[in-house]
This record gives structure tokens, C-alpha cells and sequence, in this order.
């Protein structure tokens, strides 16, 4: 290997992450979780995740660096998430980075953290390159990019409301399943029939824009008329039924983005796509168009450094720097 060493640090939300890369290879990824410290409030509390961020990055980044068996000096160039994200946690991470890169007198690159789930798929798969459908699903954002090129970038379908990862977890919260509701619908729905109960698909008339704000009502109203009749299904086919649901439109507007573009490769980022029964449905329907399908492993599925060290390897070699003056951007767009 001989191109530049990447460090990338994530503090877009509730984990604080830190990566090295270099080559398109994981030198290091680690992460420190703010699960438990959230989960009793049923949500993420952004000033407890900045607090948590604070806390956590400086010896996180010391810990990467000393698993990928550098030295700091050994860096060509420090990255960290510009935004979307909540802005106390965005905060952290850039001056951070900018602090470090500026010490190190190394370039800085503010990344935008989706851009940095679009370059997961390469960590794991070193043939993975646009032009590609790439379905992008997390907790904050669910959108379908057209990527004709690296840097050329088109969003031909996203949410109009909550994101995919927000429905699992408003629908868990209502269920009981604690947090986050990804994981513990999955979970749940073990043993379940996803058949069991018929949850509305939104946007039909709309091919590639999602929509989940009306499922949480649809199974709030479900089960307390169910539950009042005595006829209530097991929780694990309720659970398998709105995990169909959502996994059902994501898969089905993907496809169509697909049939809109006519590109034949697929991709998928961001934290939702660590779900089993996803992926298990995108290896069908791709396997059934004859489509090749990149999708990282679930560990860099969820936010994490080495995304966004990658992102930035891509974004340096371009010769592109980020200004010291600039700042975080909460609502930043890819593209």
C-alpha cells in the first residue's frame, strides 16, 4: 500500500466513531456507543450526545491510531463529518479535526456524512464504482442517490417525511421494544409472519419518493382495535409485519430507481441497512434482474470513521481542502 493514511472521525449523532484508511483498506475502525445512555429517554437527547462526544473522541482517536499501528505523524490528512446532523454533535467532531489537522499541520476535510455512506460499499468491495442506484436508509435520513460518477451525485427519491431508521424507532418506543427500534424489531421478529397483518405502503403513485410518518398510526390504531376485540396477533408476527412494510417500499422504490436510471449496479448505506430481512430482499429482487449488488458489511453500515476517511481519500486525491474558518452545516445536502 502506499497511498495516503485517512483519519476520519463521526459525530453526526449518537456515536462517536474514528477510522483509518488507506488505500480503500480499514486500518482501524472504532466506535464508542451512546446506546445505554439514550435508551433510557426512549431517544436520542442531542446534548447528552454532545456531552458523550467530548468525552469520548480524544482517546477514541488515540485507540485508532494505535490499532492501525501509526503514528500521527503518520497522517496525510484528517477528515470529519461537516453535517447533516444535530449540530452540538457535528460541533465536536470538526473542531476536533480541524484542532489536530491544524497541530499536524495536515490538510482538513470536512465530509458529508452521506456522501461517506455512499463510499461504505468500497471498504468491502474494491469493485464497487458508479454508476449506481444507492439506497441510502438511517435513523435521520432515507433517500435513493443516482451516483452516475464519484462527486456526481442525484437524488431521485427520498422521504417526504419520517426516514425509515425513525419509523422503527417510533414504532418500537409504541411497542415496547426499547431503542434503538431497528435492532429490536428485528429482533422480535423472529418466528414472526410478515403476512400476519397488511400495514399500508405510501406513495404508490410515486415511484421512487418514500414515505413512513402514516405506519406509526396505522399500527398504533391496529393494535388498540385489535387488542380491545381479544384478538390481538403475537408480537413477533406484528413486529415481522411492519418490518415488511417498511422493508417492502424500500426494496420496491429502489428497483424502480433502477428501471429510471438503467444502471445494473445497486448499492446501500446507513444504519438500516444492517437490518437482515433488507438485505435479504435486495438479494433477491437484484438476483432475480441480473443486477450486481454492493452492500458493506453491517458494521460499516451504521456511522462509522472509516466512511468517512474513505469519502476523504476520494475528496483529497480531487485536491480539495476545507477552510479553517469553515463551519458545520446541519443541513447539508449531498450534492
Amino acid at each position: 500500500m502506499s497511498g495516503p493514511i485517512i483519519l476520519g472521525l463521526e459525530t453526526s449523532c449518537d456515536e462517536t466513531a474514528v477510522g483509518v484508511v488507506r488505500d480503500g483498506v480499514v486500518l482501524s475502525n472504532v466506535l464508542s456507543s451512546q446506546v445505554d445512555e439514550h435508551a433510557r429517554f426512549g431517544g436520542i437527547v442531542p446534548e447528552v450526545a454532545a456531552r458523550a462526544h467530548v468525552e469520548a473522541i480524544r482517546s477514541l482517536t488515540h485507540r485508532a491510531l494505535r490499532d492501525a499501528g501509526i503514528h500521527q505523524l503518520d497522517v496525510a490528512a484528517v477528515a470529519a463529518t461537516r453535517g447533516p446532523g444535530l449540530a452540538g454533535a457535528l460541533m465536536v467532531g470538526f473542531a476536533y479535526g480541524k484542532a489536530l489537522a491544524w497541530a499536524l499541520d495536515k490538510p482538513f476535510l470536512g465530509v458529508d456524512h452521506m456522501e461517506g455512506h455512499l463510499f461504505a460499499p468500497t471498504l468491502d468491495h474494491a469493485g464497487f464504482e458508479p454508476p449506481a442506484v444507492v439506497l441510502l436508509a438511517s435513523g435521520g435520513h432515507s433517500q435513493i442517490v443516482h451516483a452516475r460518477a464519484w462527486g456526481d451525485y442525484e437524488t431521485v427519491g427520498e422521504t417526504i417525511d419520517d426516514a425509515a431508521g425513525e419509523a422503527f424507532d417510533k414504532v418500537a418506543r409504541f411497542l415496547g421494544l426499547g431503542f434503538p427500534g431497528g435492532p429490536a424489531i428485528d429482533r422480535a421478529s423472529e418466528g414472526g409472519n410478515p403476512a400476519a397483518v397488511e400495514f399500508p405502503r405510501a406513495l404508490a403513485d410515486r415511484p421512487t419518493d418514500l414515505s413512513f410518518s402514516g405506519l406509526k398510526t396505522a399500527v398504533v390504531t391496529y393494535i388498540r382495535q385489535h387488542h380491545a376485540a381479544g384478538d390481538l396477533p403475537p408480537l413477533a408476527d406484528v413486529a415481522a409485519a411492519v418490518q415488511e412494510a417498511i422493508v417492502d417500499v424500500l426494496v420496491t422504490k429502489t428497483m424502480n430507481a433502477v428501471a429510471q436510471t438503467g444502471v445494473r449496479t445497486v448499492a446501500g448505506g446507513g444504519g438500516v441497512l444492517a437490518n437482515r430481512r433488507l438485505r435479504q430482499r435486495l438479494e433477491e429482487a437484484c438476483a432475480a434482474r441480473n443486477l450486481a449488488l454492493y452492500l458493506p458489511a453491517p458494521v460499516l453500515c451504521t456511522d462509522n470513521g472509516a466512511m468517512v476517511a474513505a469519502a476523504a481519500a476520494f475528496r483529497l486525491e480531487a485536491g480539495e481542502r476545507t477552510e479553517w474558518d469553515a463551519e458545520v452545516e446541519v443541513s447539508l445536502r449531498l450534492g
